[in-house]
């Protein structure tokens, strides 16, 4: 099976949305991608992210696959070791 941006596009990624202030002061939202560390979307209003992050995520993917950089897909062991977890 081809993995082409068709494919990941429609993948279940792990969203985490967030809630943060911009250097002025005022509220934004914003979306993130557990498995894309480099990935954040943000705008004015929540629904505005939901609505938008796609977009971006499909440049995000275009370029990954053209560099040929490993795409962690949902569900993937990412191979780092989660040090929250065996620190005291």
């Amino acid at each position: 099976m081809e993995k082409d941006i068709d494919y990941y596009l429609n993948l279940n990624w792990t969203l985490i949305e967030g809630e943060d202030l911009d250097f002025e002061g005022n509220p934004y939202h914003y979306i993130m991608i557990e498995e894309i560390p480099s990935f954040c979307f943000c705008a004015k209003t929540i629904e505005k992210a939901r609505e938008n992050y796609k977009k971006q995520l499909k440049l995000t993917l275009m370029v990954m696959l053209e560099t040929e950089e490993h795409i962690t897909e949902p569900g993937e062991d990412s191979g780092e070791i989660d040090w929250e977890s065996i620190c005291p």
